[in-house]
């Protein structure tokens, strides 16, 4: 015990005590795992639907990871998979997640390894490092619940908001007069910008749907543009062109995500930035494109490249370019993450998975709030346990 300790009695110091050489050690105890499945209230269609290649979607997949300590300390951290997937990642998590008990959780890094070898014959990318992400989640919502900070302050952050725009109410299927009213709800919420899908068969339409929303918006309103890869590289070319007068702050995915130099040619050849990114699945992935020059704004998404560990990597490299950083869905944890990045970046608002937690994130001036709770700083709501449709746990509860 040290001098300042002897001089404590009391409750003070059995705190000091508690917080102080290896009884700091804390090991994992319980994980339960639990496969939910989100359906959504109208089939969502961009242009991979209208071109054929994938089906309207209807629901997302979570796998939700939730992590017990012996001392009593708590995570929970997700993963998700749109249209396939969400089965496999379940069951890969199964069959890897009992080498965490026991294991000191404040180790991300090293459990992050072990995870990965566990699985290590089906690769590090791909729905393989996405089941490891929501492992991953969960342990840095529980070291920064312990900490008592919300997940952006353990980090590091530089900002407490991020600018945020929509995506949710510009999808193609929904009708250009009701595309203007969901921007107009948006801007009412307090999101500072508007994005739309683009990639229609017919070209004409595009021009028109962004025409009439860029002529509907105050002018000072942010505008951007996602075409889901589903143009070839003329045809990138072609309407990157037509788009250059509406000052877009970016046109998103005009090319397939692994096309890393249809995307560089792009971003020589055009004032408007070039953001892509959120389809890949692995650091490694994106380091090809960096390394390539393709893009302005790199879009990578957390769950998706292996958790927060995986993320954190990527956007030291990102700094060291300058680029920006415009994360891809899931919010609850891109705030945090976009918060602890060096220069201003996007965070993309979407509304989906409200009903899967207790609080909301807060929107105002343009600009996503970081809340002041710890961790994540969300909790599973009763919707959430009910549209639970399998789990499976590993150790003892605490």
């Amino acid at each position: 015990m040290t001098a300042t300790t002897s001089a404590l009695s009391g409750p003070d110091a059995a705190i000091i005590a508690a917080s102080s050489g290896p009884g700091t050690v804390d090991r994992i105890a319980h994980i339960t795992l639990s496969s939910v499945i989100l359906p959504l209230a109208t089939p969502i269609s961009d242009a991979k639907v209208l071109t054929g290649r994938q089906k309207p979607m209807t629901e997302v997949a979570f796998l939700v990871v939730e992590i017990q300590t012996e001392n009593g300390h708590e995570g929970v951290g997700f993963s998700y998979s749109k249209r396939a997937g969400g089965a496999g990642q379940f069951a890969h998590a199964k069959e890897i997640g009992d080498v965490l008990i026991g294991e000191d959780p404040s180790d991300i890094a090293k459990l992050w390894v072990k995870l990965s070898w566990a699985g290590a014959s089906v690769g590090r990318s791909g729905l393989a490092t996405q089941a490891i992400a929501a492992f991953d989640v969960a342990l840095w919502d529980l070291k920064s619940k312990r900490a008592g900070l919300p997940l952006a302050k353990l980090i590091g952050s530089h900002r407490d908001s991020v600018r945020t725009y929509n995506t949710s109410g510009g999808f193609l299927h929904t009708p250009i007069e009701q595309v203007k009213e969901n921007a107009a709800a948006s801007l009412d919420a307090g999101i500072g910008a508007i994005k739309l899908k683009v990639g229609q068969p017919d070209w004409r339409t595009d021009v028109a749907r962004v025409t009439a929303v860029r002529e509907f918006l105050d002018p000072d309103v942010p505008l951007m543009v996602d075409a889901n890869q589903q143009w070839d590289r003329a045809t990138a070319m072609r309407m990157g062109r037509i788009f250059e007068e509406f000052n877009l702050v970016w046109i998103e995915e005009p090319l397939d995500a692994y096309d890393a130099e249809g995307h560089a040619e792009l971003r020589r050849s055009l004032d408007t930035p070039i953001a892509t990114g959120e389809m890949l699945a692995s650091v490694a992935e994106h380091l090809h494109l960096i390394e390539v020059g393709a893009q302005d704004i790199v879009q990578p998404d957390a769950p998706r490249i292996g958790g927060i560990t995986q993320f954190l990597k990527l956007t030291t490299i990102m700094e060291s370019k300058q680029l920006e950083l415009a994360p891809h869905f899931a919010m609850e944890i891109h705030v945090h993450l976009a918060a602890a990045y060096s220069i201003e970046p996007w965070v993309e608002h979407f509304d989906w998975l409200d009903p899967l937690f207790n609080e909301s994130l807060e929107t105002r001036d343009g600009r996503m709030w970081v809340s002041d709770r710890p961790g994540l700083g969300f909790t599973l709501s009763e919707q959430a346990r009910a549209w639970t449709v399998a789990t499976h746990e590993f150790g003892k509860r605490a």
